[in-house]
């Protein structure tokens, strides 16, 4: 990953701050600052898929590694004259400031601060938080060194690589069942282990033999590992199951510290799957005026390029709503010549 993107400098104060330097924060930062707003995106360099060998259903870049999407990313939008920096933002506060006398494309009082781990803070008329989320992994041995590898979560971003495999599917969510049903679609050798957590109604049973996918009972201790390849899962009774791979659905939890700061807290996904944060749709606008969230924090469920539209949409949001204060200070103003 190329570090000439990356930078130090941190100017006093921004029309906008995005905190969270993947897909829904680059691609906002890219339409604000197409839009002449002056950004700031600190990146803590922690991307979600960062194990993962490439991206995929990206219209153009599918397979493209996540690193150099990112860095990508980055370029454009420097190019359009954001700051990228390196960096954790800890907490942020409102100040009280909601208006400003700036002519649009100037920055004038913030309405936020944004404190560092490194002791700096930085100013910002309007606020985006797009962190992501933390995939919480089943607790099997083995799990988290195999994690975007051969140990995999979503069939539409791993089914073609797995394709015609025998694929296990860990049961160690409520999506289990569904995600069982998913894969068979990439392969007739699906094995669903209960992993004594799953208990499939009958009406799932028959679903299950009706499409010809192998049950095993038991606890899953670990897995087993060859020629650094998953070889098979390891039950609590030593038996080996064989597989070449392993759905193992994790339990998605929104970095969220930011926005907790400034009162807002998540909720449980409707899907059971996590929590995250409920937003308004399209923009994304959240219960705090003038803070906005974007990406997996608010869609646990949403691929990468389903997270650049939603930065896309909130930076144009957030243009509108500072083009909306602009021009209401604007007609005040006019106003009060005519008075004098």
């Amino acid at each position: 990953m190329g570090q000439q993107t990356i930078n130090s400098r941190i100017a006093e104060q921004y029309d906008v701050v995005v905190v969270g330097g993947g897909a829904a924060g680059l691609s906002a930062a890219v339409s604000l600052g197409r839009a002449l707003r002056s950004v700031l995106v600190i990146d803590a360099g922690e991307p979600r898929n960062a194990p993962a060998a490439g991206v995929h259903n990206f219209l153009s870049r599918d397979g493209i590694s996540p690193m150099e999407l990112q860095e990508l990313g980055r370029r454009e939008a420097i190019h359009y004259g954001a700051d990228v920096v390196r960096g954790e933002a800890v907490a942020a506060r409102s100040t009280g400031e909601q208006r400003t006398t700036a002519e649009p494309g100037t920055v004038g009082p913030p309405a936020f601060e944004v404190d560092l781990a490194d002791g700096r803070t930085v100013g910002a008329r309007r606020l985006l938080v797009t962190t992501g989320v933390v995939d919480i992994l089943p607790d099997v041995e083995g799990i988290r060194e195999r994690w975007g590898k051969d140990v995999l979560h979503c069939p539409y971003c791993h089914g073609w690589e797995v394709r015609n495999k025998a694929i296990g599917i860990l049961g160690s969510v409520p999506m289990a069942l569904h995600q069982t049903l998913l894969f068979r679609q990439w392969s007739p050798s699906i094995t669903l282990f209960l992993n004594d957590i799953v208990e499939p109604t009958e009406e799932q049973w028959e679903q299950l033999v009706a499409r010809s996918i192998t049950v095993v009972e038991g606890k899953v201790r670990s897995l087993e590992v060859a020629d650094d390849a998953l070889a098979g899962v390891v039950l609590e009774s030593g038996k080996v199951v064989p597989v070449d791979a392993l759905v193992a659905g994790p339990r998605v939890e929104a970095r969220s510290a930011i926005l907790e700061s400034l009162g807002i807290s998540t909720v449980e996904h409707p899907m059971g799957v996590g929590r995250h944060v409920e937003v308004s749709q399209p923009g994304g606008a959240t219960s705090v005026p003038g803070v906005w969230a974007a990406g997996n924090v608010t869609d646990l469920t949403g691929q990468v390029m389903a997270s650049a539209a939603s930065g896309g949409m909130a930076g144009a949001a957030i243009n509108a709503d500072l083009i909306l204060e602009e021009t209401t200070l604007a007609v005040e103003a006019a106003r009060l010549a005519v008075r004098i």
